[in-house]
């Protein structure tokens, strides 16, 4: 019993973790992922990066469309169902989950990122991206803009949260 309270608590403190350094885990809706795929136009073998990867279900559409893709979480239960969702995945070779703090990465080779975090996340990240992005580099926002920075394209249904694609 004792074993299994420790995992219980293990588990929260990372949920706690994740919130704190970007978003709780809430996953991009399903039918969302077409949407993403559309609006991200990913080309063979580019750099695509998923900031909060939660389960990986983007990161993994990224990888299977032809991106060398990389998700990264610190949520330990998100990134062990992201983990058995790569070895799932068709392009699995492609696709890549990494268990690392986004505050510590840098974004140079990313071709194309993608973020569903909280608003205050957004614009703390800013100005990490804008140093850190090489020119032409893709952002995609999901649900919440990103403040101060005007969109290429703004994907808005009726009834879906809206998707803002972004161009440095």
């Amino acid at each position: 019993m004792n074993i299994i309270v420790g995992i219980v608590f293990i588990l929260l403190l990372s949920f706690a973790y994740g919130s704190l350094r970007g978003a709780p885990w809430v996953p991009t809706k399903k039918h969302d992922v077409q949407r993403f795929l559309n609006l991200a136009e990913v080309k063979e073998n580019e750099i695509f990066y998923e900031l909060g990867c939660g389960d990986a279900r983007i990161t993994c559409a990224a990888g299977n469309a032809g991106a060398k893709a990389t998700g990264f979480d610190v949520s330990l239960f998100p990134f062990i169902i992201a983990q058995i969702r790569v070895l799932f995945s068709k392009n699995r070779k492609n696709i890549n989950i990494k268990y690392r703090d986004i505050w510590f990465l840098n974004f140079k080779d990313a071709d194309l990122v993608y973020m569903f975090l909280m608003p205050e996340t957004y614009e703390k990240i800013k100005p990490k991206l804008e140093k850190e992005l090489k020119p032409g580099a893709r952002v995609i926002t999901y649900v919440w803009p990103m403040p101060g920075w005007e969109a290429k394209t703004i994907d808005k249904i009726e009834g879906y949260p809206p998707m803002y694609l972004y161009q440095r």
